[in-house]
């Protein structure tokens, strides 16, 4: 019975110390809320944070955010189980000195944590959990404004989120916000997937009349709500903060009003273990800021994202003179030399990443968008495996749904116009068998482009009309027995395997079936 009243005594004591007892899995997004009783002119200046320890003394201060109608928000996103503590502080009584727990319970089997460098092999990404993450990135810049006027649902979101989940696409590059391009046939897009104009707005007031004296919540609300359905299928939202060439009125750069506009950003999102953060979308290409700017947001960003989430600027000029303020590199190489350009590119930045955010290769179905550099799909499928065998990252790009024309249920498009998603499953589905993070690109003497482990695996890729894997036989496998195999990147196919012993000479005639497209050949060297 003494026992029995102890215990009742201690579960008093911990419910009157703390105000707000909480559960959620790691590495879940977990909201705390406060409700201030003070009148307020200026909510969004209001400073207001909490400390979170865990019970091994690790502690972590989070910025709270003004979320409407008095209330405020502090997002965190647990790293550690068990049972972790907090205690606000802010410039508002009210908001003071509140005090709560969360008890956090070990992640579901699918949860792999956030996006980080592979410490083992700095130039590839891991998750936090140590699972390997092979990204592939597709530009869907207006996923923001599918649902934007639904504050109920996002159905439509939903709806393409699906199509990139299912065909492995495991990163959408996205604009906070976007208006309007200068650029494509307008006339021929189907009002329903025209998402230019958007009538939402960050700020307030429209695009056309901003207010940038004050933000829209409700447009955060809904944005919320996009990157929390991400996160849900494990789908990393890369963030562009700004875009310059999409006619958005932005706040005039290092105002008061574009910090508030940068920091609420920051404050909201950083919780998500999905969130990749990007500065600006072709930050320096458009005359709108210069480095120093860029400078300054990253390190604005790096003190209020306590989570340390993975930063990038979608500029390789930036990204050359100042990596060591990122975390990887992010380039838009379009020129026909592409493989030695990403080699240079990767051997001039070893110790992190390497994204291609753009290679120039815009697939095109019904109408034109954005031709860039090449529309055909083959040719846009391979160049993404060009960036694959030169160590590098690589995105997709669907005209009719990477900018402000989003289809978002493509496959109820007449077959003809439906996009070719398949070839990147087909791709993801390949380096599912092999780890990306072991293989380097190599290129032996007369022979393609080459992936290895520099122990007994040894992947080709031949470009189209080369009927014949030819060259210099890899070091380790001369007068070595081999097992060849050949695998189709347009089916996912592979041939039977065939075993031969390697001179100093790797001659292999692809096989007749592949066609004259691109094709790849696996060598695995047998034990002796």
């Amino acid at each position: 019975m003494k026992l029995f009243t102890t215990f009742l005594a201690i579960l008093l004591f911990t419910q009157l110390q703390f105000a707000q007892t909480n559960t959620c899995e790691k590495w879940a997004v977990q909201d705390f809320t406060f409700q201030a009783k003070e009148n307020i002119a200026a909510p969004f200046e209001v400073d207001m944070k909490a400390i979170f320890q865990h019970e091994s003394g690790k502690t972590i201060e989070i910025n709270g955010f003004y979320n409407d109608n008095n209330t405020w928000v502090v997002r965190f996103s647990p790293k550690l189980e068990g049972r972790w503590t907090y205690k606000t502080t802010a410039s508002l009584k009210s908001l003071n000195d509140k005090k709560g727990q969360l008890l956090v319970t070990p992640a579901s089997k699918n949860r792999h944590g956030a996006i980080q460098v592979n410490k083992e092999n700095t130039q590839r990404f891991v998750y936090e959990d140590g699972t390997p993450y092979f990204a592939m990135g597709f530009e869907i810049d207006w996923l923001f404004a599918l649902d934007a006027e639904n504050k109920a649902d996002i159905p439509k979101t939903r709806q393409i989120t699906q199509h990139l989940a299912d065909y492995s696409f495991n990163q959408a590059i996205i604009n906070v916000y976007a208006y309007d391009a200068f650029w494509g046939e307008k006339d021929k897009i189907n009002p329903k997937y025209n998402f230019a104009n958007p009538k939402v707005f960050p700020f307030g007031g429209t695009n056309d009349m901003p207010n940038h004296q004050t933000l829209n919540v409700d447009f955060f609300k809904h944005l919320d709500r996009v990157i929390a359905h991400l996160d849900e299928k494990e789908i990393v939202a890369h963030l562009m903060i700004y875009v310059w060439n999409k006619k958005v009125n932005w706040a005039t750069p290092r105002s008061k009003e574009d910090n508030r506009y940068f920091d609420y950003v920051v404050k909201r999102y950083q919780a998500y273990p999905n969130i990749i953060w990007d500065v600006s979308k072709e930050a320096l290409a458009h005359g709108m800021d210069d480095m120093t700017y860029i400078e300054e947001r990253i390190e604005r960003l790096r003190k209020l994202d306590t989570h340390q989430r993975l930063v990038t600027v979608h500029d390789y000029d930036f990204c050359k003179v100042h990596p060591n303020l990122i975390d990887f590199i992010s380039v838009q190489e379009w020129r026909p030399n592409l493989y030695n350009e990403m080699l240079n590119i990767i051997e001039a930045h070893p110790q992190m990443p390497v994204l291609n955010v753009e290679h120039g290769g815009y697939e095109k179905t019904m109408h034109s968008i954005f031709n860039g550099a090449f529309v055909d799909s083959l040719v846009c499928l391979e160049r993404n495996y060009i960036c694959l065998f030169a160590g590098t990252y690589s995105t997709y790009y669907w005209q009719n749904s990477s900018w402000y024309e989003l289809v978002y249920e493509p496959f109820a498009l007449p077959k003809a116009n439906q996009p070719n998603f398949h070839y990147y499953k087909i791709m993801m589905d390949f380096f599912s068998n092999y780890d990306y993070a072991k293989l380097r690109p190599t290129q032996y003497f007369y022979s393609p482009y080459c992936l290895t482990d520099n122990e007994k695996t040894f992947i080709y890729l031949l470009p189209p009309h080369m009927f014949a894997l030819e060259g210099n036989a890899p070091p380790q496998a001369k007068d070595k027995n081999v097992e060849v195999q050949w695998f189709n990147p347009l089916t996912g196919e592979y041939t039977e395997k065939t075993q031969r012993k390697l001179s100093h000479w790797a001659g292999f005639r692809k096989p007749q079936q592949l066609g004259t497209h691109f094709a790849i050949a696996i060598l695995t060297l047998l034990e002796d």
